[in-house]
């Protein structure tokens, strides 16, 4: 596990399109260039997955407001490239984002996840989000 960067994008773009073509990730149809997505992300809360050198998943959080009120309030993404799911990845990612955004005073990370997504809903769940 370490931090998402630049170098990165290509296998996290790839990740990323394997979770819109499943129709049940996102309401996105298209993965954005690295400057939007790096634009719209929190540099010190983005991590990676790698198994051999290979990025397997990752996991990043963004703003839900610029007002100051809600200065402690994210929304994650995380996405488990289609060869690496069902292994632990997930939840091993959001430990990583949870204990990074806690020590950084985020208070509440919010996502939104279809009823489809079984795997993801279970996931937060053990984590203590609630729907």
């Amino acid at each position: 596990m370490r931090g998402l960067s630049l170098r990165d994008w290509p296998e996290v773009a790839r990740i990323y399109a394997e979770g819109i073509a499943t129709g049940n990730a996102t309401f996105e149809t298209e993965v954005p260039s690295w400057e939007a997505w790096n634009a719209g992300h929190l540099a010190e809360h983005r991590f990676v997955a790698d198994s051999n050198g290979e990025v397997v998943g990752w996991i990043a959080v963004a703003p839900v407001s610029s007002r100051c009120c809600y200065a402690g309030v994210a929304e994650v993404s995380a996405y488990v490239g289609t060869n690496a799911r069902g292994r632990g990845i997930g939840a091993a990612l959001l430990e990583r984002l949870i204990d990074s955004t806690e020590q950084a005073g985020i208070w509440t990370l919010e996502t939104g996840v279809f009823p489809e997504n079984e795997p993801s809903l279970a996931l937060l769940k053990r984590f203590g989000f609630r729907e």
